[in-house]
């Protein structure tokens, strides 16, 4: 099966959210992230903009209720990250941000890639 573009920027936002992470948790602030708020930003504005990536342009691809429901859980999690980032929460608030992220922009591109396929009508249909 053939990636499309967009299935290779979701994966370049993912690496873009992982990275600075680990250079956060290895060295206590990375370019542009000072704080755990800031590596919340980063991980919230980065996801929103990767899960947008995956649905431009696409006649056939429609989010899934599943998707959407992570993600509305992700964006949850990202502000709870952001505005808890001065509590005891904070760090663990932050891995399960990143690791969500992640997720469902991997879950994104599974999607695109192995469950759905045309049909004649042009339709979308799921492998069962």
């Amino acid at each position: 099966m053939r990636h499309h573009l967009r299935d290779w920027i979701a994966l370049g936002i993912a690496a873009a959210i992982v990275v600075p992470y680990v250079g956060y948790l290895v060295r206590g602030s990375m370019p542009f992230v000072q704080d755990p708020r800031g590596m919340a930003a980063v991980a919230l504005v980065l996801g929103v903009a990767g899960f947008m990536v995956l649905d431009v342009g696409t006649d056939t691809r429609r989010p899934q209720p599943v998707e959407l429901l992570l993600a509305g859980g992700t964006v949850a999690l990202g502000l709870a990250a952001f505005l808890l980032a001065e509590t005891v929460l904070a760090e663990g608030l932050l891995a399960a941000l990143v690791v969500a992220v992640v997720l469902v922009l991997l879950l994104g591109v599974v999607h695109d890639r192995q469950f759905v396929t045309t049909h004649r009508g042009g339709a979308p249909q799921a492998h069962v």
